[in-house]
């Protein structure tokens, strides 16, 4: 198959750095960790104390600070997601994870002092134009006021989560990454496997579904113990930040209630049978039917257009 695509592109950061070894990525690094101590000598513990022009300036400085902490953390991500199997990769992205929650927790206060000045001191300090521009971001952060909790176990949860559910979701990616699936004399990548769903040919849909689902199977144990140990990491926090659902600390990061989301899933779960359950008994009834067997779920219709289209091709139609 990718030899009838034409030659496929890859990924190309270097807009971001010249690649994992590079200078200027160790530049970046050692320039935010110093960043980072200097602005936590310039600001920890004195933030209560600054006109409005001074804590302008102070958020000014963490804007470019994150900024840069982020062009770092996505370069590493993406530079291991484009091969999750490879053990250099997943070592390169766990290290500059580290690092960056080393420079993260000296940054741990700001959002906590600020989260600390009375509703009245920050409106006269937004009076000041170098802070009023960052009303926006303010009034999301000062939204988790109510969940905050004390300087000391805030970093801890900051420097824990590299080792903790930033670990479990890497071990999940990478075992997914590393899972083979044997197909007709072959093994395959999950990619490759879930591809095969969408043939034309019945029997190979079959056989790439019965495939999947045993060799997920096999590995049901360390899914579920991923899916539990995150789930019960996720309970205890949300349990130590009084928040009352397990999704309220998303729908608060997305600023929006929690009342919204759910008139939305109700919505969307009351349009099942106009939608998704009409779909499927009308695609039975196109492949002659009454019960489509779950492989042919994503069958394409028998009238569909199988031709391969090379990537040039590809590109011009986008």
């Amino acid at each position: 198959m990718p030899a009838m695509l034409g030659e496929l592109p890859t990924w190309n950061l270097s807009d971001l750095y010249s690649g994992p070894e590079g200078n200027d990525l160790e530049a970046d690094l050692e320039r935010a960790a110093h960043e980072a101590e200097a602005f936590a000598r310039d600001y920890e513990g004195k933030i209560a104390g600054l006109d409005g022009k001074a804590l302008g300036g102070a958020v000014a400085r963490f804007e470019v600070l994150s900024d840069l902490m982020g062009r770092i953390g996505s370069y590493a991500s993406l530079y291991y997601a484009q091969d999750m199997a490879d053990p250099e990769r997943g070592r390169f992205s766990q290290n500059v994870s580290e690092q960056l929650t080393d420079i993260g927790t000296k940054l741990v206060f700001f959002r906590l002092e600020l989260n600390k000045l009375a509703d009245a001191d920050l409106v006269a300090k937004q009076e000041d134009p170098a802070l009023a521009k960052y009303a926006p971001w303010l009034r999301d952060l000062r939204a988790f006021r109510p969940h905050q909790l004390s300087d000391e176990l805030e970093k801890a949860l900051h420097e824990k989560h590299v080792v903790g559910r930033s670990a479990w979701s890497r071990l999940f990616d990478e075992t997914i990454a590393r899972l083979r699936y044997p197909f007709r004399n072959e093994l395959l990548t999950e990619p490759q496997i879930l591809d095969k769903l969408s043939s034309k040919d019945h029997e190979i849909r079959k056989d790439a579904a019965k495939s999947f689902g045993k060799v997920q199977g096999d590995n049901v144990a360390i899914f579920s113990l991923v899916t539990n140990t995150l789930a019960k990491d996720k309970e205890i926090e949300d349990r130590w930040r009084h928040y009352a659902r397990p999704q309220s600390a998303m729908n608060l990061a997305n600023v929006v209630e929690d009342e919204v989301v759910d008139a939305l899933v109700a919505a969307v779960k009351a349009a099942y049978p106009r939608l998704a359950h009409r779909y499927y008994t009308l695609k039975a009834r196109w492949f002659g039917v009454d019960k489509m067997p779950y492989w042919d779920r994503n069958a394409p219709l028998p009238e569909h257009d199988d031709r391969v289209i090379r990537w040039p091709e590809a590109e011009k139609i986008v």
